[in-house]
This record gives C-alpha cells, structure tokens and sequence, in this order.
C-alpha cells in the first residue's frame, strides 16, 4: 500500500526555491526580502501547495488571530446584519470569526464565553443578556447594546436620539396622539433609552402619547388588544406609532389591518433597526436606521485597541430616519429627510 506523503514543510519550500530557511519565513510572515527572492519562494509555496499554519504562529505571537462573537441567534435579521458586517471588519484585519449563537440561553453564553477562552481567543463581542456574565479580566470583551462596567466598553446607536427623532417625524407628518410600543428585555441595557428619548420628543412637540410596555416572553396580542381598545365607531384615536424594532412595527401593522385601519392613511408607523427585505432592497417600513457598517467596525477596533484602559465605557453612534411606506410624507418631502 502506498504511503501518503507528508505535508510539505517550510524546509521544503526553501529546498525548492533554493533559498535559506530564513528568507522562506520572512516572506511568509511579510517581511521584507528581495524581490527575485520573494517571486521563487512564492513560487515554490504554489508548487508544492504548501499552508501557513497561522495557528502555531499565531502562538508564537501569543495571538490566535480569532474573535468570538456571541449574538442571540443568526435567524433574526438584525441579528445576521450585525454578524455580517463583524465578520467583514475582522476580515479586513486578517481575524476570523468564532460565532456563537446563544439563542438567548443565559447558561449557554457562560459555556460560550469559557469555552473561547479555553480556545485562547484574541477577544470577544457579545450581544448578551446574561447579567452575571463571568469574564477573564485578561480577555478583552466588548458588548453591544448591554452596559457591563466601566472596564468593558460598550458599543451602541444613539437609542436616545432614536426615540426622540421618532417622535419629531411623528409630528412633521401631522400626528397629534402617538404611542410608544416596547418588547423586550427587563435588564439596564441602551436600548430602553428610546422610551426617554421619545418621550422628550413628544414633550417638546406638544404630541399626546401613551405607552404599551411588554416584557420578554409575554404575548404580543396584548398589543392588539391595547390597539382595539382605541378604536371608536370603527376609527383608531391614536394617529402614530413608535415601536422599539422593526420586527415590533411589522407585527403591529399586520394587527392594524386586522382590526381595518389603513397605513399609513388612518395610523402612521416607524420602527427601530433599519431592517430591509432580503437584506439589502427596501425597508421593511418607516424606521430609526442603526449605522451597522459603523457599529462594527468600532466594535472591532476597540477590541483590538491594545491598550484597554485607554478604551471608553460607552461609545454611541448617530442614527438616522428613512422612509419604508408606513409615514405620510407628503406634508412637506424636504422637511421629511433633513438630519
């Protein structure tokens, strides 16, 4: 029986070029050489096809060159959005991406986290709600959405800003009587800054709102019922909503036609996250966008920041209005845009 030969080593490669060993591994780990050196050593790599262990040297460098990422689930699509667009910034740095789909399990993002530390991660990014996470100090750890200590940098939108832009278009559109409707978490995280942002933009409008607070877990019919509850000789009181995410605003428009109420005509709708169809075409409706090109980038970019007490505890970015069919907009178009 034929034995299978071993993979080619790095001694090989000088073999065949006829070079040192040491000029095989200065081109292999990028550092300067010749270019008639580079050009046969290179060439030799692709004869005998032979593959970089970054692994061992990503120990030699006490680096492993791999990021974590903790994130709820991948079927979601801000979920996935967010996954994506990590995964395209540490690629740009040469880093692959760990991904650990917790599906909300608080026990499950314990054994995550311990188990990429055992795997000697470079760092990780967690979209977490376990609020006893238990990390390494020497791991660098960055969150999106959760505020976790003033060691551990937090990255967000600007959820304040969100909810009070939601409500300013609200009005701009005409809307006289609004509500805020909220699913979510009960943990002190940045996403419950949209209430108090919308608040304050309603206050300073002079909008009547009221508010429809779930929590995780409970049914969403019971904004259903809160929304039935409004309606008289077959007309809705409420003439705007604000709904913490788009996922939220699509289920409520759903519930509105239900119930024979026209959107935008009789209610408008705007939603949170900036979700669009098949990712990439349209918006799902009228939303607060997140900027999550940005938000990644500056995810990875602080985890990688060497120094981590040079590193900030929250960093929030702008958001932004877009249109998505569920506003009337034609009250005056070029108010409707401005930032």
């Amino acid at each position: 029986m034929k034995k299978e030969s071993s993979a080619p080593t790095m001694k090989d490669v000088a073999r065949e070029a006829g070079v040192a060993l040491g000029t095989v591994s200065k081109v292999v780990n990028g550092l300067p050489v010749g270019d008639s050196y580079k050009i046969r050593v290179e060439n030799a790599i692709q004869k005998l096809n032979y593959q970089v262990n970054s692994y061992a040297q990503g120990l030699k460098a006490s680096k492993t060159y791999t990021v974590a990422l903790l994130i709820p689930n991948t079927v979601e699509p801000f979920f996935s959005a967010l996954t994506y667009h990590i995964n395209i910034a540490l690629l740009k740095r040469k880093y692959r991406m760990l991904l650990c789909s917790t599906d909300f399990d608080l026990a499950q993002e314990q054994e995550y986290v311990t188990m990429a530390q055992q795997n000697k991660v470079d760092g990780i990014i967690g979209l977490t709600y376990n609020p006893n996470l238990i990390i390494e100090e020497n791991t660098p750890f960055v969150t999106f959405d959760r505020r976790m200590g003033a060691n551990i940098p937090c990255v967000a939108s600007d959820n304040f800003a969100g909810g009070q832009l939601a409500a300013e278009k609200l009005a701009d559109f005409g809307c006289k009587n609004v509500a805020f409707l909220r699913i979510g978490s009960s943990l002190t995280n940045e996403p419950n800054k949209r209430k108090a942002g919308f608040e304050n933009g309603c206050l300073s409008r002079g909008l009547h709102y009221e508010m429809k607070i779930l929590d995780d877990g409970e049914p969403y019919e019971e904004f259903e019922k809160f929304l039935a509850e409004h309606i008289h000789d077959g007309k809705l009181s409420i003439d705007g909503i604000f709904c913490v995410t788009d996922k939220l605003a699509l289920y409520v428009i759903q519930s509105l036609r239900r119930l024979k109420q026209r959107v935008p005509e009789d209610v408008q709708v705007i939603g949170y996250d900036g979700i669009r169809y098949f990712g990439d075409q349209e918006y799902m409706c009228s939303t607060i966008v997140q900027p999550l090109p940005e938000l990644a980038e500056m995810c990875v970019e602080l985890l990688l920041q060497e120094n981590m007490k040079t590193k900030p505890p929250l960093v929030c970015l702008p958001v932004t209005y877009a249109y998505g069919g569920t506003t009337s907009e034609f009250t005056d178009k070029s108010e409707s845009f401005k930032e």
